[in-house]
């Protein structure tokens, strides 16, 4: 295994409080929530936390004021790429899921060799909170926070990034009105076994059924959204 994908200063940690930054639209000047609230949130302790804080402070991503808060600088925005958002609405949804289709069960497979302990540790605590969700924001922050995961594990951070601007095109596709019928997920919701199969292959150290396990989850996603992808 090559652990030499992963720099000093791009933890797991700090990954996934970026992308909890990024998915959740806080914009320059914005506050973050409390300590207790992201750790929560983020499935770390308060030590990882505070690690994670000081490392996006040193890079200028955001800024501290004692007895205030945490809040997103300027140059956070800089991960925003206005050429990513400029295709996603370009994009038809069905575009979309079959370039997720193509991408993300290849990474499901590279993780299921990679994936360290920690890794998978804070998939499942990821995956925890999706069935814990009370409402469908919630379950949302948290899926898409299992699927950075998966692809952090892969221990190469060129599909990490590559991940990343998937998801930034994904979330500039205009995907229309999605009518929920309830509040929040119910508990037969197909994702949380689908997730299970998913996370359970990769701590197997099966490739191929990670792969397929992915790929099922993903056109299962797809049959909701349309009749075939």
């Amino acid at each position: 295994m090559q652990n030499s994908g992963r720099t000093l200063n791009s933890t797991p940690s700090v990954e996934r409080l970026r992308n909890f930054i990024v998915v959740g639209g806080y914009e320059a000047g914005s506050k973050l929530p409390a300590e207790r609230e992201l750790t929560e949130s983020l499935s770390m302790t308060r030590t990882e936390l505070r690690k994670a804080l000081g490392a996006l402070e040193r890079e200028g991503a955001v800024w501290r004021h004692v007895g205030k808060g945490t809040f997103v600088a300027d140059d956070i925005g800089a991960q925003t790429d206005d050429a990513l958002i400029d295709l996603g609405r370009k994009l038809t949804p069905y575009r979309m899921m079959r370039a997720r289709l193509v991408i993300e069960p290849a990474i499901a497979r590279e993780a299921a060799v990679n994936a360290s302990g920690e890794d998978l540790e804070a998939m499942l605590r990821a995956m925890q909170r999706t069935r814990s969700a009370t409402t469908w924001s919630e379950y949302e922050e948290q899926d898409d926070l299992l699927h950075h995961l998966i692809a952090q594990s892969s221990d190469n951070l060129l599909l990490v990034s590559l991940f990343d601007q998937l998801n930034q095109v994904r979330r500039a596709v205009a995907w229309g009105n999605v009518v929920r019928e309830t509040t929040s997920p119910p508990t037969t919701h197909t994702s949380f076994d689908e997730h299970n199969k998913i996370v359970t292959a990769i701590s197997d150290r099966n490739p191929e059924a990670a792969y397929e396990a992915m790929r099922n989850h993903l056109r299962s996603v797809s049959d909701r959204l349309f009749e075939e992808v």
